[in-house]
């Protein structure tokens, strides 16, 4: 697989799903890698075909994929070592591995929503609320840009926000501002 492979499919799929939606509303909902997927699939859109997504919802995202291998903990005893940076991160360079989606949220203007478990411990909260930062310094329009946490208690970590009940309402409240 390659960043450049995902968001072709991405693609595919968007415009297989576009000619059965007639009016309904068509939006990207990335969790973790998929969050860069999904900010490269709407950006691509919008800026080649000027078609913007009704809106992207980013599930555990993260800011680049460089800092998310830097973060992820199975890198934390190699963060220690000389080389950590050429050796793995740029190796994801190398690889054309960006997954850039501070880059890529700068530029959308469909409305965004990002949720992030505190108790996350693959991709550090952090990441998220960097990323919404980002987007909201460059949104026109800062209603567009939302940033919904959890809190530790709940024990959604990475993977689990999804089964929260309340996730459905607080999706529906986001996309009514649309």
């Amino acid at each position: 697989p390659t960043e450049d492979g995902f968001t072709t499919d991405v693609l595919a799929l968007y415009d297989w799903a576009k000619a059965r939606a007639g009016n309904s509303s068509i939006l990207f909902w990335g969790h973790s890698l998929g969050t860069g997927i999904a900010t490269n699939t709407a950006r691509k859109l919008q800026e080649e075909r000027g078609v913007q997504v009704d809106a992207v919802v980013l599930e555990s995202p993260y800011t680049n994929i460089r800092e998310a291998a830097a973060h992820i903990p199975i890198t934390t005893i190699y963060r220690q070592f000389p080389g950590f940076g050429y050796f793995i991160l740029d190796s994801l360079a190398l690889g054309n591995m960006f997954f850039p989606s501070d880059e890529n949220v700068k530029v959308l203007a469909c409305p965004l929503l990002i949720l992030h478990a505190e108790d996350d411990t693959v991709l550090p909260p952090h990441l998220g609320r960097k990323l919404f930062e980002t987007a909201r310094k460059a949104y026109k329009d800062k209603t567009k840009v939302k940033f919904i946490t959890f809190p530790e208690k709940l024990g959604l970590g990475h993977d689990y926000i999804s089964f929260n009940p309340e996730l459905p309402t607080l999706v529906k409240d986001f996309l009514k501002m649309k």
